[in-house]
């Protein structure tokens, strides 16, 4: 018989092991509370997982003791298998409603929800020692919410949220390989790529050396932060700041520092970040460094001055509401283990005592006649050009940035096409820079 086990199968195995315990946890536990029992609650034990599986490596690996486990598999199980909570639902005959030591979120759910008192219950019964013994499980820096991605939603009532693991976290907990996530309002961070390779860079030497100080720092962090003892005072996170006028390469050098140092880059939408629902800004923007933390990203904010410019004095609760957000973005950027970039066109516009908390800042300026020159090669390098083209001339007379000769050459390429010429000429060129000047609101 040929053998049909596919290589997920043990992922699904151990998630499999791991909400049959929970099934059995609960019964047990429910069991108990009606029993009213001065016998202690003894749970059943917590199987051995398979090794090799996504699960056995993450319960290794933060590590997670059989609390914790039970916790996550909670956290599992209405996205994995929600009938194992259905005992939950009964009611209170006595006074005709759910009982509230369950700790359901929507008590009119199809599916229960799990809270954080869903998880006191299971682990401390009505013993409020155990309980709150118990509470340490969802603190911030607890392996569960760094490693295993669990959070709490927002609610008025400690531990009452809707108690959750990221999509992502699920996925590859299921079948051992992480998926990229989707841009959404729940995600609002968009990778960064492009065809384009670090040798395609041309910048001045002095912001190339300070990018080689940012890479050397991500090759050696380990070396510095552990075997030379300097951990409890650096910590792990590295700021960066990137300013410069627009189209001088603040965005292609954060995507590009990405794939020379083998690390994603993600550019976090600011208009995406800010929600009228109070709590949901806090809990998406907890998703992106979560995943960011966990998997090594770069991140990378843009036009970064619209959230961290000059604060002034706040005069409506909306204000106060924004500049909570800001202070909670402050905070994870403070606290981010990896590399964060963030970018503006104006080094003035960024608020001073937040400036001070970067490690590095890089001024990205308008290349001089030489650099426009590399640049114009660069990327007129392999068009068909007219031998009017001369491409020095185009470097020395246009200060233009890098970005600007790019859109340059797209609309030089159409003029020549819409001309049924096989060629680029100088006359194409000229145009495609007036009217890129025109759009800079300049005129020469």
């Amino acid at each position: 018989m040929t053998d049909q086990t596919q290589p997920t199968d043990i992922h699904a195995e151990a998630i499999k092991a791991e909400i049959d315990w929970l099934s059995a946890v609960i019964t047990a536990r429910i069991a108990h509370f009606f029993e009213r029992s001065k016998t202690p609650f003894a749970p059943p034990a917590a199987p051995q997982l398979p090794k090799g599986s996504a699960l056995a490596q993450l319960v290794a690996e933060a590590p997670l003791d059989t609390a914790s486990r039970l916790v996550l598999a909670l956290g599992l199980a209405p996205q994995i298998q929600p009938s194992v909570l259905d005992p939950f639902f009964v009611r209170n005959t006595g006074i005709d409603r759910p009982f509230t030591e369950f700790g359901a979120f929507r008590q009119d759910s199809v599916t229960f929800q799990p809270t954080g008192q869903t998880a006191l219950f299971l682990l401390g019964g009505d013993d409020t020692t155990r309980r709150i013994a118990a509470m340490a499980l969802f603190a911030a820096d607890h392996p569960l919410r760094r490693m295993g991605g669990l959070s709490l939603g927002a609610s008025d009532a400690l531990l009452s949220g809707p108690l959750t693991i990221s999509a992502h976290k699920v996925a590859a907990l299921c079948n051992g390989k992480t998926p990229s996530p989707d841009f959404s309002p729940q995600f609002p961070a968009r990778r960064l790529r492009s065809g384009l390779n670090w040798d395609d860079l041309i910048l001045p030497r002095e912001v190339t050396h300070g990018l080689d100080h940012v890479t050397a720092w991500l090759d050696n962090r380990r070396t510095i932060l552990e075997d030379w003892g300097m951990a409890a005072r650096l910590g792990e996170g590295f700021k960066t700041l990137f300013y410069g006028p627009p189209g001088t390469g603040k965005t292609l050098t954060a995507t590009l520092l990405g794939q020379r140092t083998g690390l994603e880059v993600y550019r976090i939408d600011l208009s995406m970040v800010v929600s009228k629902y109070i709590g949901e800004t806090e809990k998406n923007l907890a998703q992106v460094f979560d995943m960011a933390e966990q998997r090594d990203w770069i991140l990378f904010f843009d036009e970064a001055d619209a959230l961290f410019g000059a604060r002034g004095a706040t005069t409506s609760a909306n204000d106060r509401h924004a500049n909570q957000e800001v202070a909670y973005l402050l905070q994870r950027i403070e606290e981010c283990t990896g590399l964060v970039i963030l970018a503006t066109n104006l080094r003035s516009n960024i608020d001073e005592a937040f400036f001070r908390r970067f490690q590095m800042a890089i001024g990205f300026p308008k290349p001089d006649a030489t650099l426009r020159t590399a640049l114009w090669r660069s990327v007129l390098g392999k068009m068909p050009l007219a031998p009017d083209v001369d491409i020095a001339a185009l470097g020395q007379a246009h200060t233009l940035a890098g970005g600007a000769i790019n859109n340059v050459a797209r609309h030089a390429a159409i003029s020549a096409l819409r001309r049924n010429a096989d060629m680029i000429s100088n006359r194409d060129i000229q145009q495609a820079i007036a009217g890129e000047m025109r759009k800079e609101g300049r005129t020469g």
